[in-house]
């Protein structure tokens, strides 16, 4: 299993809004970056990733669950980018800051904390373990 961290605008569509969708999840679509969009097409059904809140919270407040692998994203009318549908997991019980991350010095070579602007990313199996101890959880 790999895991993952996925991020959006929470106007746009929050942790909140992710776990109203239930069982049958929601599309993570829209996103339009070659990098991310390879990411996406290394996940697999069942892997997890982090939920993390842009903007003005800077924040991983849960965990998702990939139930659907990569296919095309019906929101790109030129078909190069895709999509995968993913359900909530669990929240986390104390939300994570970037300010937290960036403080903690084994995170430091986290891509949240290299790369900022990336809307999808790798997380090491050291760094889940990290952040969900950061948060709370026990993984």
């Amino acid at each position: 299993m790999s895991h993952w961290l996925m991020k959006t605008e929470a106007e746009e569509f929050s942790w909140d809004d992710q776990v109203k969708r239930g069982a049958k999840g929601e599309s993570w679509n829209g996103v339009r970056n070659f990098t991310a969009r390879r990411h996406l097409k290394d996940m697999k059904k069942g892997d997890r990733a982090f939920f993390y809140h842009t903007g003005d919270e800077k924040r991983i407040v849960g965990i998702v669950e990939v139930i659907r692998e990569a296919y095309p994203d019906p929101t790109d009318p030129k078909g190069v980018f895709v999509t995968v549908d993913v359900k909530a997991g669990a929240p986390l019980p104390k939300p994570v800051t970037l300010a937290a991350i960036k403080a903690e010095p084994r995170l430091a070579d986290m891509p949240l904390v290299k790369y900022p602007r990336l809307s999808v990313q790798p997380v090491t199996p050291a760094e889940w373990k990290i952040v969900c101890r950061m948060g709370g959880l026990k993984e």
